[in-house]
């Protein structure tokens, strides 16, 4: 109505200015006779005008309109003002170069000098002039180029005209108001031109084809700025005086990594910050010899002009050290934000901070590191050296991470699913932060990292950052292949290789690469009693059996020599130093690769030959694997003994993560060993594989730090080129992803879908891993999607509150559920401590293979561990608790006797992994402690076992838990099976989610024992498939713990359903199945499944007394007997449909429910239940009522 209002008499209210048309009245000619001569008529009446209404005209005020100058308008306006501004000072350049340029005198000058002095024909110039006078500056220049030139700029300047034309038409079509082009504002326009300030009329836009194309913005001037600065801004006033009055701030108008973000120019200049740092002298003379320090400006000049740069260099560029130093002097930790470095592993981020401390000259508390369970950063720190998976925890908290200035990713190429998350969230937070004028810089680092992830994804980065490549100090590495590949024992070609190397070769350290923690002990034991090394101990270096046996004849307190190399030529006689190799049959290959046995190793090395009294170098081996102490890893870094070679034997943690000194000579045995889980079952497997090609390339390089170095490479150069891949596979495809599905959840992410990774996961893993989710009660079940249009439509289930609980906790999900179930039933001090064990892998050393080659004394510590292991299973709910009870057990144990070391060594327990456990258990208890508030946990020294009571909710909830790893014993196999398979699968179990069968694993207490149903944690495939970490349940417990994952049957009718008066609801007796291969369980009794019947029988239960006892004596004044409720014809009863009906509208279904009834109505249920009585008992139960 108001619009209307407003309408209404709209042309009559106009105040409009009326002009009259006299055109008609000036085209009549008068022409009266005199007065005298007028005899025929009267004189009051001598003109006679036409009859007709005289005409008027309404003049409407002219209305200014401002049309709108749209983005592309704009842009094409200021390409036109840096076109002319270039023209302007073009001129003046060429004017400046003809003042001073030669004369053709002096030109012939030097062209006879430059004759007498080659004395070769001169080349006619094509372009001087002859007669003497000074040509134009660019008359030297082809006329070709220049004509083709002017083409150029013609089709450009035609192109910008069809596009202003196509963009004017869509300006009047989107204004409100079309502009005239009469006369009368032509004249306007003239004017307004006239009067425009010398500064207007200096921007070049008043030509007259340029009026043509400003006929729909007369003065577009007044909307563009002078400078080609920024390229969208809002619109400016022009004072009368020539000065710009911005009426708002500039907008940014180049979208950068998905925002709206200035260019490099348009960016406000940084002020310049130079923080110093006092270096020492030998400090500052080896960084001066890093590639990166001659690549320091650009490299600045990347980060100060990008919000996101990608670095790109070799090994040994210096990039992960020299980078944040460069931040550090720029001032980026000045003004209180934070230099954040984030590393794959933990070794690296401890190294790296202590080598960048050292070089800056600084204390940790300034340059800190921060690791799982471990760090020492302070309110003082800089620069921070973390993993990846701190900065994701640390991001949940505060999703901008406002106390960072700067964000690099170190190590990007080995792509774990951490990095490529984080990689994925920075690239939204740093738009964010760019609007907040709080810039965040983000710098991804790697060595060989495959750019196509990260430059053709536009998802992840709108914009395509730019690239900075540094060259390497890398010297010459050789690369020597075998002819001959290997299959089955690769170990003992990685011996082999090795001995000759030692044997034959000049000094260097020797740096191998070899699968596994296993293999690296089994080398190093059989290279350290090859070339034993003596640092000085009083006990003899133990030796293998095989060379005892050789050695009976030789005396047994022989010693070595003291050997010096200095002795020696650097030159071994009539070798080649690439090391002539024995394989010269055709190469074999194989598709897989089997474990290697150490029983295999030691009867191939058995044969090699003795050296006798020969004089040798001692070797100075180390191992390097992960799992590896803190403070042995750091014994690689220091220098060998005198006299001795260093030989390190690492996993692939030596080849990028940490650059171990003075390695010479690579053995690149070309095998890594990957894990790799079932993308829908979880099922894990450790594949033995070929590397790839990239990681090849960082293996070799490591040759070739310190010198010229050479790398062995024990397979062909077929086998390379055919059968090596170019970057190894990322880790997100790898894995389950329920643990990142829930932390992206729990930070609002709900179309995990739609996230921008760098290498999308499979669909699968995501469905798989929501499922699991959504079983474990952490989110809602989704709708059923009733179409097939609905279902992209539909959103995904929603966290619950469980699973906001669970996502606090730096656990897996599965754990995390343990937990909230613990408090429960009060058993949180037990939880957490499994869940620690759970969490930390291989706290068990395991048994060695060649036991028969080991001591007495070593024989008698495995067999004392291996009885202690027994006696703290225990009996009853405690031996079918399983594994996790060992655990629990041998940490309460080891707190228990309060010398770690002691109690690690004496019951053959991994002291690295009981430590991680203890800060793992303090982590978590300070955790629950802060989400239950008066809870007041703490780390019981002196806790007690668990009991009986306390194992059997143990194993409830460790069911919960491992909801879909839950394994069936196999009984009953086919009649007509051969007898050899049916012996295949004795004692096997089959999984919910696998047609495969699995089988216990050996070391488990349970290996023996096989109950019927087990949960596992986990299936690693070997041999055979096999469970770890085992514990057995009970199939009574799956449809009270796992519901959602049971179907159930009718109830039964014999025995009928009762009322609990404990639990003040109904119950029944159930048969029905488990799990998708529908295991079926016993009958039990449950509570009555949600439907009309159970409305039925608490209304029949309620008649007859049992919810309410006051009710009782009314039974045998009843019209019909309470059990008519449950007849199939009760509907024939009008009281009885009236009751259920009314118990159905209130959603009653037992006392609870129905006490709560009460409180809100009174009167509820009365006159249904006087619909049963006689009138002469209505008196009574009115005065009763509510019978509470």
């Amino acid at each position: 109505m108001g619009r209307l209002r407003r309408r209404y008499n709209q042309k009559g209210r106009q105040q409009l200015e009326i002009a009259i048309n006299k055109t008609e009245q000036e085209k009549i000619q008068l022409d009266l006779p005199a007065q005298s001569q007028q005899t025929s008529y009267d004189d009051s009446n001598a003109l006679v005008l036409p009859s007709e209404k005289r005409k008027t005209k309404k003049i409407a005020a002219k209305k200014e309109t401002k049309v709108v100058i749209s983005k592309k308008l704009r842009k094409k306006l200021l390409k036109i003002v840096e076109k002319k501004k270039r023209k302007i000072k073009r001129s003046d350049l060429i004017a400046a170069l003809a003042s001073v340029q030669a004369s053709s005198s002096e030109i012939d000058i030097l062209k006879h000098c430059n004759k007498k002095k080659a004395k070769t024909k001169q080349k006619p110039d094509r372009g001087g002039s002859t007669d003497g006078a000074p040509s134009d500056v660019r008359s030297g220049s082809d006329p070709k180029g220049q004509q083709k030139l002017k083409e150029e700029e013609e089709e450009e300047n035609e192109e910008e005209e069809e596009e202003d034309e196509k963009e004017e038409e869509e300006n009047e079509s989107e204004s409100e108001h079309s502009v005239c082009n009469s006369d009368e504002e032509d004249g306007e326009e003239e004017e307004s031109d006239a009067e425009k300030t010398p500064l207007e009329t200096s921007k070049g836009l008043g030509e007259a084809d340029g009026n043509k194309k400003r006929k729909n913005n007369p003065d577009p001037e007044k909307n563009v700025e002078d400078s080609g600065d920024s390229k969208d801004m809002k619109r400016q006033k022009i004072s009368e005086d020539g000065s710009i009055d911005s009426e708002a701030k500039t907008e940014q108008g180049v979208q950068q990594n998905g925002v709206s973000a200035k260019t490099s120019a348009a960016m406000k200049p940084r002020k310049v910050v130079f923080i110093p740092v006092d270096r020492k002298p030998e400090m500052q003379e080896s960084r001066l010899k890093l590639p990166i320090l001659s690549e320091e400006q650009q490299v600045m000049e990347a980060i100060h002009e990008n919000p996101v740069v990608l670095v790109v260099g070799d090994t040994g560029s210096g990039k992960t050290t020299q980078v944040p130093q460069f931040l550090y002097e720029a001032g980026y930790a000045h003004n209180g934000g934070i230099i954040g470095i984030t590393e794959p592993r933990r070794v690296a981020a401890i190294s790296m901070s202590n080598r960048v401390a050292s070089e800056m000259n600084l204390s940790s508390e300034v340059v800190s590191y921060q690791i799982r369970y471990e760090g020492n950063t302070t309110p003082k720190t800089k620069l921070k050296f973390m993993t990846d998976g701190v900065l994701f925890k640390e991001i949940q908290q505060d999703f901008l991470l406002s106390k960072y200035s700067v964000i690099i990713l170190d190590e990007a190429h080995e792509r774990t699913v951490y990095t490529d998350i984080l990689i994925g969230l920075l690239s939204r937070v740093v738009p964010v932060r760019q609007k907040r004028k709080n810039p965040l810089r983000l710098i991804v680092m790697s060595a060989t990292l495959r750019l196509n992830d990260f430059i053709e994804n536009h998802r992840l980065f709108k914009v395509t950052p730019p690239v900075i490549k540094i060259d390497s100090r890398q010297f010459p590495v050789t690369i020597h292949f075998n002819k001959h590949t290997p299959v089955d024992n690769y170990l003992v070609d990685v011996y082999r290789k090795a001995c000759k190397i030692h044997l034959e070769l000049p000094e260097g350290g020797i740096l191998i690469f070899v699968t596994s923690q296993q293999e690296v002990r089994t080398l190093c034991h059989y290279l350290k009693h090859r070339f034993p090394y003596n640092s000085g101990k009083t006990e003899k270096p133990l030796k293998p059996k095989f060379l005892q046996r050789k050695k009976q004849k030789n005396s047994k307190n022989e010693k070595l020599p003291d050997i010096s190399l200095n002795n020696y030529s650097i030159y071994p006689e009539k070798k080649e130093v690439g090391l002539v190799e024995d394989n010269e049959g055709d190469v074999d290959l194989s598709d897989g690769f089997a474990e290697v046995d150490d029983d295999d190793v030691m009867a191939d090395i058995s044969t090699e030959p003795d050296l006798g009294s020969v004089a040798v170098e001692p070797l100075y081996v180390l191992p390097m694997y992960s799992l590896l102490p803190g403070h042995k890893q750091a014994r690689v870094f220091l220098p060998p003994p005198k006299n001795c070679r260093l030989c390190v034997v690492s996993t692939n943690v030596a080849e990028t993560s940490i650059t171990i000194p003075d390695i010479k000579y690579v053995v690149d045995s070309g095998k890594v060993k990957t894990k790799y889980c079932d993308k829908v079952t979880g099922a894990s497997i450790f594949k033995v594989t070929w590397t790839s090609k990239a990681s090849a390339s960082q293996r070799a390089g490591r040759a070739g730090r310190v010198g010229p170095g050479h790398c062995y490479r024990l397979y062909s150069s077929a086998v390379y080129n055919d059968d090596f891949i170019d970057y190894s596979e990322p880790e997100i495809l790898r894995r389950p992803l329920e643990d990142i599905i829930l932390q992206m959840r729990f930070l609002g992410i709900d179309k995990v879908l739609n996230f921008p990774y760098p290498t999308s996961p499979d669909k699968k893993q995501i469905i798989a891993a929501e499922k699991l989710l959504t079983i474990l009660g952490a989110l809602t079940k989704p709708k059923t999607p009733k179409t097939f249009k609905e279902i992209k439509k539909l959103p995904p289930g929603e966290l619950t509150s469980i699973g906001k609980s669970m996502a606090k906790l730096p656990i897996s999900p599965r754990y995390a559920k343990m937990l909230v179930l613990a408090q429960q039933h009060h058993l949180m001090p037990y939880v957490i401590a499994m869940v620690s064990g759970l969490t930390v892998q291989e706290l068990f050393l395991p048994v060695p293979k060649t036991v028969k080659d080991a001591s007495d004394s070593s024989q008698k510590q495995q067999n004392f561990a291996a009885n202690a292991r027994l006696l703290w299973s225990g009996t009853g709910h405690s031996q079918m608790l399983g594994d996790p009870m060992l655990l629990l057990k041998s940490i309460g144990a080891c707190e228990f006797d309060g010398n770690i070391e002691v109690f690690c060594e004496k019951f053959s327990v991994r002291l690295k992994a009981m430590r991680e456990i203890r800060k793992l258990r303090l982590q978590l208890t300070n955790t629950v402690n802060l989400a239950v508030p008066g809870l007041q946990l703490c780390i019981d020294p002196k806790m007690s076992p668990p009991t009986d009571a306390h194992a059997k909710l143990l194993r409830q909830i460790l069911l919960a838990g491992m909801a879909d790893h839950v394994a069936r014993r196999i009984d009953s196999l086919p009649e007509d099976w051969p007898a050899e398979k049916k012996k295949q699968m004795k004692y096997a179990y089959e999984t919910l989610d696998s047609n495969e069968p699995v089988w216990i694993h050996p070391e488990s207490i349970l290996h023996k024992k096989r109950p019927q149903y087990v949960v596992y944690q986990f299936v690693h495939e070997t041999a055979k498939p096999y469970m770890k970490i085992v514990a057995g349940v009970e199939a009574q417990w799956f449809p009270l713990i796992l519901p959602n994952l049971c179907q159930f049957s009718k109830p039964e009718e014999s025995p009928a359903p009762r009322f609990d008066p404990k639990a003040g609801k109904v119950f029944c007796h159930m048969s029905g199945t488990f799990g998708p291969k529908c295991w079926p369980f016993d009958i039990l009794e449950l509570e009555f499944p949600k439907g009309s019947d159970l409305y039925k029988w608490f209304g029949r239960f309620f008649l007859e007394g049992e919810v309410c006892p006051a009710l009782k004596k009314f039974v045998p004044h009843m019209k019909d007997p309470p059990c008519v409720m449950v007849k199939y014809w009760s509907r024939l009863k009008p009281e009885t449909e009236k009751l259920v009906r009314c118990l159905l509208a209130a959603d009653v279904d037992d006392k609870k429910s129905l006490t709560d009834e009460w409180s809100k109505n009174k009167t509820y249920l009365l006159a249904e239940y006087l619909k049963w009585l006689p009138e002469e008992q209505h008196a009574a139960v009115k005065e009763l009522w509510p019978p509470v």
